[in-house]
Formats: structure tokens, sequence, C-alpha cells
């Protein structure tokens, strides 16, 4: 003990720990002079100094301790011919004695590598337990994987194999012994995962069946967690009284602590007392959960179901904490960068648009929704008028925190009395905003511009349209509307300038596309019109609209076939859309395909049978193709529709000619003459009819044709007269208005002349009976006028004139408006 030393208060309580003795540095003999000396002497081949008697001492170091730094003796004793300290540890490779001969080897590098590690056996139970339970965890992870990417039926595919690996792990452990030991979380987890796939999959009785398994089992803690879900299924069925039975049965068994829980399944119950019509209990819920958490969708409930029941003060105090709730969102300010500190500016600019501001824009647009809905809804109900109920709840708003909110619902305001077609007011609200701020003031007048325009007040509208441009240049609606005005007076290219405008500060801006597409059209660029509608359908892929005006452009542009393809488009969208049926029977007509134009034709009466064109074009269908009786019905539609043109009276009487019912003819003409009596061509039917039929009547009909025949010759003199005293200047300007009228008819007038043609082309002309020989009707025929009129011979091609109409009438009849 008199080597010991106790550490005095001032000495370091660690010292010496650092402290090594260089002989043992085996990473620096080598480079030591002294050593590498020693050792090609014989002084290093010297055996090493061993002790005679036990005990005694060969050496002694110091030792470093807690109490300080001691000097501790070591003793060696003869053990199997070598020396070994007296420690619990021996040194790495150092022996106390060396054997003659025996090289140093510190690092025992010359008993070769280090044997290799014992392979796994694979085969033991322990490991094949321990691969099944990943097989079972990586099946849940695809099954989730497959769900978040919508593959529904691959999620239960894999739920149902992590189900079936799972049962054969329970297996395994009771066969191993193991059963003791087993995974419940594992269970738990391939149980809840296969009944939430079930659920996504509408399989709603097997979710059901697995639900119950985790809510039985008592082991699973938490487990009455899962009567919410089960709730929510016998929701999605309807079945609202087991629904609000299972979500109280979870709130009782989830604690208090759980407040945020707790709020969410008592909504859940509000929201089906609502579907159950019970608005008193839906009531108790909502105000419950206003009073405990207030937020904006359960405020926004609250108020419906007093809208319900029809109780304006609690309306009014609904709405008041609708617009108190706090959304817990920074202000806008704190994104808008400071001049001074640059650091700060780069972290405004990271932070501007990450998912965080967006989440927080998100909830302001949805409570402003909710706000905006519920201003609307209640206004009318709160008060005696809807202006007033607004008035308070605009009042109501200004108060708030929305006070941005209180011009946009006093522009509601007018929106709504433009939909109950109160205008003038909508007109009045909307003029007091020329005062307000540009933001207002832009969106008002633009409302006025499309209102005016509406009226087809194109100078107030384009008045208001500057003043909304001049107010908010970067506003599309305003371009839009100065475009609409501009185009009005038919200066195409400044309304394009402006569309053009509109999109460039909106590229989203469909309108502006869809009316730039349309004044290319006007223009005669038919191929940028085209270019804006195809645009314009990437964007809108299911509209009408855009595809017709798409078929239009093809066939102005003479692809008939490209055309078709669209208007099939078209029907296929809206399949009872009789203007596009009537085209594709009019493309596939002029492509001569008549079976096809036929039935698109016939789709486009059954669907509008009011349509003068499609029932012209189906009489004189059936009239080519000989049957005169299914023609009836369609020009005794027309008849309808038109009952002052006498043509289609007269084809009428025509059909029942050629049909053989001579009698009906007779009559049909009879009561023409009634309606029409100086109608030339139903008076020379009548004689014609009654002098083959041998009636009395004829000598009285042909004596009211001359008379009829004499006044039309007086009057085409009186007329020809008329012309030749007018001046020749006037003719010149008659003469060269109808030629610009022809030709802005032009491109219209292609259907009307292609039926005029077609109708003229149709058999008889002045045949009275279709079925009678050549030789029968010369031989009973005669004319009351005058020698026998000549009469084309019966047969293939015979022109329509049966009903002796004049071929410039008939063209002209045929016309499109």
């Amino acid at each position: 003990m008199e080597n010991v030393h106790l550490a005095l208060e001032e000495d370091d309580l660690y010292s010496g720990y650092n402290d090594y003795n260089p002989t043992f540095d085996s990473e620096e003999l080598e480079n030591d002079l002294g050593f590498q000396q020693a050792v090609r002497t014989s002084h290093g081949r010297r055996p090493p100094m061993t002790a005679k008697f036990p005990g005694t001492a060969i050496g002694a170091r110091p030792i470093a301790s807690s109490f300080g730094v001691s000097t501790v003796k070591f003793s060696h004793f003869e053990t199997d011919g070598a020396a070994r300290p007296m420690t619990a540890v021996r040194a790495a490779g150092y022996t106390s004695s060396l054997t003659r001969g025996s090289t140093f080897d510190p690092l025992g590098q010359s008993k070769g590598p280090a044997p290799p590690l014992e392979a796994k056996n694979d085969d033991t139970p322990e490991e094949k337990i321990k691969i099944l339970e990943k097989k079972v965890n990586d099946l849940i992870e695809e099954s989730c994987m497959a769900q978040s990417v919508g593959a529904l039926q691959l999620a239960l595919e894999k739920a149902k194999e992590a189900g079936r690996k799972e049962r054969m792990l329970m297996r395994q452990r009771e066969q191993s012994g193991n059963a003791d030991h087993i995974n419940l979380d594992l269970t738990y987890s391939v149980l809840l995962n296969l009944a939430n796939q079930y659920a996504n999959n509408e399989m709603f009785p097997e979710a059901l069946n697995s639900y119950q398994v985790i809510v039985k089992n008592k082991m699973f803690s938490n487990a009455g967690r899962m009567k919410v879900n089960m709730a929510n299924i016998y929701f999605k069925q309807k079945n609202y009284p087991k629904a609000i039975k299972f979500y109280r049965m979870a709130l009782d068994q989830i604690s208090n602590a759980h407040k945020e829980m707790r709020i969410k399944i008592m909504q859940n119950i509000g929201v089906v007392f609502v579907r159950m019509g019970q608005y008193s209990d839906a009531i108790t819920s909502f105000e419950h959960i206003m009073s405990e958490s207030p937020n904006i969708k359960t405020g926004f409930n609250l108020i419906l179901c007093y809208y319900a029941i029809g109780d304006r003060e609690r309306m009014k105090k609904a709405f008041q904490k609708l617009i108190s709730v706090p959304l817990g969102i920074d202000e806008e300010d704190k994104y808008i960068p400071s001049n001074d500190d640059t650091n700060a500016n780069m972290v405004i600019e990271a932070i501007k648009n990450d998912k965080l501001h967006q989440m927080e824009r998100d909830l302001k647009v949805l409570a402003e929704k909710y706000i905006m809905t519920a201003a609307k809804l209640i206004a009318p109900a709160i008060e005696t008028s809807f202006a007033t109920g607004f008035d308070w709840c605009v009042d109501m708003v200004k108060s708030s925190q929305y006070v941005e909110l209180a011009n946009d619902l006093e522009i509601n305001k007018a929106i709504t009395y433009l939909r109950q077609r109160d205008f003038n007011q909508a007109v009045e609200t909307l003029k007091t905003f020329e005062k307000k701020d540009s933001r207002v003031k832009s969106a008002a007048a633009t409302n006025l511009s499309f209102l005016y325009f509406l009226e087809k007040d194109y100078d107030q509208a384009d008045r208001y349209s500057d003043l909304a441009m001049n107010a908010d240049r970067y506003n599309p609606a305003a371009l839009i509307n100065k475009g609409n005005t501009v185009f009005s007076k038919q200066d195409y290219e400044k309304a394009a300038e402006f569309y053009k405008e509109a999109l460039r500060n909106d590229s989203s801006c469909t309108e502006a596309l869809y009316n730039l597409g349309l004044t290319y059209k006007k223009l005669n660029r038919l191929e940028e019109a085209l270019d804006c509608f195809l645009k314009l359908h990437a964007i809108l892929r299911n509209s009408a609209q855009v595809m017709f005006q798409l078929a239009h452009l093809y066939e102005l542009l003479e692809d008939p076939q490209q055309a078709i393809e669209w208007l099939m488009q078209v029907i296929s969208v809206t399949p009872t859309d009789p203007q596009a049926l009537a085209k594709l029977g009019e493309l596939h007509d002029g492509e001569g395909d008549k079976s096809q134009a036929f039935q698109y034709y016939y789709e486009s009466f059954r669907y509008f049978p009011s349509n003068i064109d499609v029932i012209e074009w189906l009489g004189a269908y059936y009239i080519e193709t000989q049957f005169c009786e299914k023609a009836i019905q369609y020009f005794e539609r027309a008849t309808l529709i038109q009952p002052t043109q006498v043509k289609w009276q007269l084809m009428v009487a025509s059909c029942y000619r050629r049909s053989g019912n001579y009698q009906k003819a007779l009559e049909t003409y009879k009561d023409i003459h009634r309606k029409f009596p100086e109608n030339v061509e139903c008076l020379r039917f009548l004689v014609r009819l009654c002098t083959d039929m041998g009636l009395n009547e004829v000598q009285e009909y042909a004596t009211k044709l001359k008379k009829v025949e004499k006044m039309k010759e007086i009057k085409e003199q009186r007329v020809k007269s008329g012309r030749e005293g007018s001046a020749r200047g006037r003719r010149e300007g008659r003469e060269g208005s109808a030629g610009s009228a022809d030709s802005s008819h032009s491109s219209n007038s292609t259907k009307g002349e292609r039926l005029s043609a077609k109708m003229r082309s149709l058999p008889a002309s002045n045949e009275p009976y279709e079925a009678s020989s050549q030789k029968e009707l010369d031989a009973s025929y005669v004319d009351p006028l005058g020698p026998q009129m000549e009469r084309p011979k019966t047969g293939a091609k015979k022109r329509m004139e049966d009903d002796d109409f004049a071929d410039e009438e008939l063209g002209d009849d045929l016309l499109p408006e």
C-alpha cells in the first residue's frame, strides 16, 4: 500500500487514461530503429527472463485508476512452459516468453484467414416462421400500394393472400410449439386491411363480417373504433337506424381524451339524422359541435337544418356563428416580400406556393363558398323581402373577418335579381359599384355590359365593357364582352384582336377561344378557325357545340367524310339532337347513300317533327320510291306547320291521286279551292279530275279557271308596263341588289337547290292517273280550254310538276332561310 497514493482534491480524476507504454505500439515497430537493431542481433533472440521463484516481481508499470496513478507489480508463474501475467485479459498476440526460433507475429497473421461464418439454416422452424411473417407483411404493403393507385381488385386479392399466409403462419406456430408467441399486431393488420379492401370494392357483407371478427376479439385493443367503419358501411347501404346505432356504440367506447375523433363521429350522426329527416336531432348534434369545436362545415349544416324547420332567428344566429369560426390560417400579408431582408425574401418565395399555403387557400375558398351559399339561401327567408335579407347578411359579413367578401355578396345579389328576371333591380345594384375599387368595379361593369348585350343595346354594352377594361385590363371577361360588341358591328378583325388579348391574359378562357373560332369562320379563314376549335376540343372533350362546329368547318372545306365523323361524335354525346341528325342525313344524301340518309332524316323527324326541310325530304323520298301513301302523312304535317303554303296541300292531293284514291284527291282539291280560290293549279286539276270522272262540275271549274287565268294575265301586263315605265337606274339597282342577295345565300341554298332538282326529277308532270295506260288517257281527256295539251309519256323518269308548279316557284320555296 505504500505505493498507492490517494488523489488529492486538486488532482485531475481522469489523468492517466491516455498514457500508454510505447513498447506495445505495434504499428510503429517498422520505423523503430532500436527495435529493428535488436531483432537483427542476438539480443533479439535471447530467451525471456523467467522467475525462479513464485511471487518474485519481474517488473512494474504505472496503472491509472480513479485514485490516481499507482504502480502495480505483476508476477509470473511457470505454466506449461509459458509465463502468463496475472491479468484477466491476455494481450493480443503477445506472450511473456518467446521460444527460440519463433517469429514475431503480434497480429496472428501466420494462422491464415478466419474461418467462414456458419451458413444460415432455413429449415429450422424459427426461420420458416420469420420468412412467413415477412411474406405476410409484404403482401399487406402491396395491397395498400395497389389501393393507393386505384387498383381495388388487385388490392383485394393481395389482402386475401395475406390472410391465407397468416393462417398458415398460425398453424406453423402451433406445430412448432410456439403458439404462445402469436403476433397479434400482424393478425390485426391482416384483418383490418382485408375489411377495408372489401369495403372499397363495395362488398359490404364481407367487410362487415371482417370488422365483426376484429370487434369481437377481446385481445385487440381499441377494436371498438372499427364500429365507425361499420356505421359508414350501413350509411352507404342507406340503413340509417343501424348507422346511428353503431356510431353511438363507437362514441361510447372512445374516451373524452380523443376529442377530435368524438367530434367527427357526432358530425356523422348529425348527417345521418338529416338524411332521415329528423332535423331536431341533427340540430342537437350540430349545436354541440359548434359549442365544443366549431368548424365551417358543421356551421353550414346547422344553417341548413334551421332553414328546413323555418326558424328565422336561429338562422341569423347560426349565420353569425358561421362567419365567426376561426380558420386558423395566417394572413396573406406574410407572403408579401419586403425590400430590406434578402434572406427573408428568399424564404417567402420558397413558401409562397408550398403545400401548406395551398391548403390554406383551399380552406379559405371553401369557407367563402359556404358563406356565400348560406347568405343566398337564407336571405329570402330571414326578412320580409329578398333584398332586406341580403342587406342584413352583407352587414354581418362587413363586421367579420371576411370583409372583402361583402362586395362579392352584393354582386351575387345582383345576379340573384337576374335569376328572378328582375333586370332593372340588377342593373341598379350593379351601377352602385362604379365608385368601388378596381376589381369590384370591373366585375360589376362586366355584368352590366353582358346585360345590355343581351338586350341588344350595343352602345351601352360597349360603354360598360370599356369601363370594365379601364378598371382591370387583365379581366378576360371584359375583353370578351368588348369583342362581342365589336363582332355585332361586323368588325371581325378588331373582334379577333380582343379575343386574342383575352387568351393572352387567361389561356384557359374557353369562351374567347370559341368566339375567336367563329370570328375566323366569318372572315373565311377556315384553317385558322379549325385550329381554334381543335384546341378547344382538346380542353372540352364532350362539348357537342365544338364538335358540330368542327363538322361544319370540314363541310365548308369540302371534306364530307371528316364532317360525318365529327357529326357521329356529336350524336354519341347528344343522340337526340335533331339538327345533327338532319345534317348527317344531308351529308349522306350528298354522298349518294340514300338508305343512310333516310335513316338519319327519319330519326331527326322522330325527335323534332316540325322541321320543314326534313319533312320535305322524307315526302320526296317516299314519292321517289313509289310509296305515295306514306308520303301523305309528311305533307299533311307540313300543312299543319305552314297552313298558308298551298303547295303542301297540293302535294297531299297529288299523293292521293298517284295512289289511285281519286275520290279523296277530288275532295282535297275542292278543299284547297275553297281556301285558295285563285290558285290556277288547283283549278286545272279539278277540271281534269271532273272531266275524267264524268262529273257535272266540269264547266263550273273551267269557267273559274278561265276567269282566274285572265285576271292573272291582266295583272302580269300591269306589272310589265310598270317595269317598262320605271327608270333604268332603278332597274339596275334592283338587279344589283338581287345579285347580292343571291350571292349572300349561295352558300346556304345548296340544300334547297338539290332538293328542288330532286323533286323536279320525280315522276309525272301532267299525268293525273299513274295507273292508267296512255291510250285510255288520250281518249278520255279533253282540254276544256282548247286543244289538248301536250303530255309526256308515263315512265320511270318524269318531272315533279304533276302539281303544275312552276319551276321557279318550287326552287324559291325550297331555299332555306
